[in-house]
């Protein structure tokens, strides 16, 4: 592959010039505490979607997150004149002009503002606390004079999925203390403690019908109310860094400044370094964010804003945040978080939930687990105590309940293949419920790519099996992966479309069988997942077909635009959305899979290498969320960015791509 080589000192952290002009000061950022807690909204302070916040909270970390700190209107007072710097919006009203003064923007790692008031400049830093629901700022004043700081901060109180509207139950109960005020103006939730160096001036009151436009566009309720508690007044002599802190329940303890130094610690500590290239290193900043190491339950978020643990995205993503970045420690927690999750020794869907409910089994990320542990062993060797004495027995209890006759979920064909029997369950991720809506792609019965999943997956315990010397296990699982290969060479590959089938329904199923020829890209899967299930010329046909097809410059189609129900946009009500998610829209991380198929076949081809790199690291532009890679774009031409705006599964492929495949 490619000799590394040095790139130069420029560092992975985004910057944004803004001048003062909203244009420049429309993309959004991120910052995540490594609990599930997080900061986001666009560089102005302009808060587009119901997620942004200064202060959302995993009150049950990961889980559980609430929007607890809103905005915090900021004004500077210099000499006799006031900057109101938050930018806030209005239904038919233009944004609130602070953004005026915003000259610039930049993470480094941290989020931090600079403006320009008259002749001085002021700057803002945003730290959340490592493994805390709490965030510290601080305020720096460079000019000739002590300033006045007045901070207000907004509170919605509410999971993140809701609003707020006005209402009468919020009380005003506040609790002073030395250079902290404590409120808990709704029962329901934890109490908010300020610290400050200043005098809070209590004035209880609401800020009505602050829109949120991306809401508006995604046709759903999009302004709400937020309540305040009154007004902190701050002093700042020149040079100096004042600090305000938040917290849920309680407040850091450590000096507030230690907790900015370990943060900047922690993520300066995730850059590669300049001796790699640009995309890896910005990918490397990039995948820590979805990885939870500072809480008890180690875990993965599948994607920000909205998205949550999803046993799925999590072992898909584990190789690529992980392993990819020398990670192991933080691997083996995630397996054995999600290990002791699992029911009736299937995995769910869901790791854990808000309401405790039991989450579904999902067939797929049961299948995907072998992947996760065969990635594991080859990095940390199957004497590696978490495969070995967890993974291990995992797979073969898995193993044996597959091959159970009757099972109402997951079971074997009689030829061997891996069969899904149940609509209401989450079976593959093409079929993956959203909300109350399943999207179109119902895939009951053999779906090509599980075929895969199980083929590779008991030669990967197989060979575990037999070197831990249990060889009844081992023979079981070799059997078990010959019988499968040989019912997929003789039933999946469709001559009419050079192609394999996509999914097969047996001759016993109750709507009858069913050889789905449509061209999507789980075959590409599968032809990653276990090469050996193909003959040389069909693996040549499939990436032909694919890069005919489906294979644009920022994913893989989900659905070739040639078949019925075909449709490459993004957008509409929420049922449309859901609809179109896995009917042609391109999905980024399935490069990953199109990039270590390709290589196979031609693992010296200069010209291929050349050309995925240039692939996989366009395909990280054009999202809204600076640094970060979406989930999705449109299957036509621009290839607009969509879906969840920053999403794990993107980010791990394409950095297990440039850094394991093409070996930058």
């Amino acid at each position: 592959m490619s000799p590394r080589n040095s790139f130069g000192a420029e560092p992975p952290w985004p910057r944004v010039n803004v001048n003062g002009r909203l244009e420049n000061a429309e993309m959004e950022w991120l910052h995540t505490n490594g609990a599930g807690a997080y900061s986001m909204s666009t560089v102005a302070m302009r808060h587009l979607r119901r997620y942004h916040g200064v202060l959302i909270a995993a009150l049950d970390p990961p889980i559980d997150r609430h929007v607890i700190v809103s905005h915090i209107e900021t004004t500077v007072v210099v000499a006799e004149r006031s900057y109101r710097l938050s930018v806030l919006q209005s239904p038919g009203a233009a944004p609130t002009p602070g953004y005026r003064f915003l000259e610039s923007f930049s993470q480094d790692p941290l989020p931090r503002w600079t403006y320009r008031l008259g002749r001085a400049r002021f700057e803002q830093r945003l730290c959340l606390v490592r493994g805390r629901n709490a965030v510290v700022l601080g305020y720096t004043w460079h000019g000739g004079a002590p300033v006045a700081l007045q901070l207000r901060p907004l509170l919605p109180l509410r999971r993140i999925h809701t609003l707020t509207r006005e209402h009468g139950g919020m009380m005003q109960r506040v609790r002073l203390q030395p250079g902290a005020v404590e409120i808990q103006p709704n029962p329901g939730l934890p109490s908010v403690v300020f610290g400050h160096s200043g005098v809070f001036v209590g004035s209880p009151d609401w800020y009505r019908r602050l829109e949120y436009p991306e809401d508006k566009l995604r046709r759903v309720d999009a302004d709400e109310d937020l309540w305040t508690p009154g007004s902190f007044e701050l002093s700042l002599s020149p040079g100096q860094t004042g600090y305000f802190a938040i917290g849920v329940d309680e407040l850091p303890t450590a000096p507030l400044d230690a907790h900015v130094e370990r943060a900047v610690a922690h993520l300066s500590a995730q850059d590669p370094g300049d001796e790699r290239p640009p995309a890896v290193r910005e990918l490397s900043v990039a995948a820590e964010q979805f990885c939870v190491d500072d809480c008890e339950h180690a875990a993965v978020v599948a994607g920000y804003p909205w998205l949550t643990v999803l046993s799925r995205d999590e072992l898909i993503a584990l190789p690529g945040l992980y392993l990819v970045r020398g990670r192991i420690d933080g691997a083996r927690r995630v397996l054995r978080e999600i290990v002791a999750a699992m029911r009736d020794d299937l995995v769910p869907r869901r790791i854990r939930s808000v309401d405790k409910a039991q989450s579904p089994p999902s067939p797929d990320a049961t299948l995907w687990l072998f992947e996760a542990a065969r990635h594991l062993s080859s990095v940390a060797g199957p004497g590696d105590a978490t495969v070995k004495d967890v993974l291990y027995p995992a797979l073969v209890r898995v193993f044996r309940r597959i091959r159970q006759p009757g099972n109402p979920i997951v079971a074997l064909s009689p030829d061997g293949l891996v069969e899904s029997r149940d609509d209401d369950v989450a079976l593959t991720w093409m079929n993956a419920h959203t909300g109350a809506t399943t999207a179109a792609t119902p895939r009951r019965g053999l779906p090509v790519e599980l075929q895969a999943l199980w083929s590779k997956g008991t030669e990967t315990l197989g060979k575990l099996a037999r070197e831990y010397g249990d060889t009844e296990i081992a023979e079981e699982a070799f059997s078990a992966r010959s019988r499968t290969r040989a019912a997929f060479a003789q039933r999946f590959w469709c001559e009419a479309t050079r192609y394999p089938y996509d999914c097969l329904r047996s001759v016993d199923d109750p709507d009858g069988p069913i050889m789905d020829g449509s061209i999507r890209p789980n075959a590409l899967v599968a032809l990653d997942v276990d090469p050996e299930l193909f003959e040389r010329w069909q693996a040549i046909a499939i990436l032909e077909r694919v890069r005919e097809r489906l294979l644009t410059v920022r994913g893989v189609r989900s659905l070739d635009p040639d078949q019925p129900g075909y449709r490459g946009e993004y957008g509409g009500t929420f049922e449309e959305r859901a609809i179109a998610y896995h009917q042609g829209l391109a999905w980024t991380h399935l490069l990953g899979a199109y990039a270590r198929a390709s290589l196979r076949l031609a693992p010296d081809d200069f010209d291929l290498q050349e050309d995925l790199r240039v692939r996989i690291e366009g395909a990280r532009a054009g999202g809204p969320v600076l640094g970060q890679v979406c989930q999705f774009a449109d299957g036509e031409p621009p290839h607009r960015a969509g879906g969840c705006p920053a999403q794990a599964t993107s980010v791990a492929e394409l950095l297990r791509a440039l850094v394991w495949d093409l070996g930058l």
